[in-house]
């Protein structure tokens, strides 16, 4: 007979809740960047934790990050 493993419970937590956190986790985020230098703002943080939550492999969005940003110094964009 498989054992069976306890489930927990998470507390009930309110969008209000949830919401801070949110703001809070990119706040960390965005002071990490800022430590590594990597010019992203608080917005495209945002896309790439969103982007990252629903699936999208964390390595190969950097890659595009970085082909993004070698194409945009090729046109001499500023």
């Amino acid at each position: 007979m498989p054992s069976q493993q306890p489930q927990t419970q998470l507390p009930n937590i309110t969008g209000e809740e949830k919401r801070r956190a949110a703001r809070e986790t990119i706040d960390i985020l965005q002071e990490i960047a800022n430590i590594l230098n990597t010019h992203l703002d608080r917005q495209s943080l945002s896309y790439c934790v969103s982007l990252i939550e629903n699936g999208v492999s964390p390595e190969s969005l950097a890659k595009v990050v970085v082909e993004l940003r070698a194409q945009k110094e090729r046109l001499g964009a500023v």
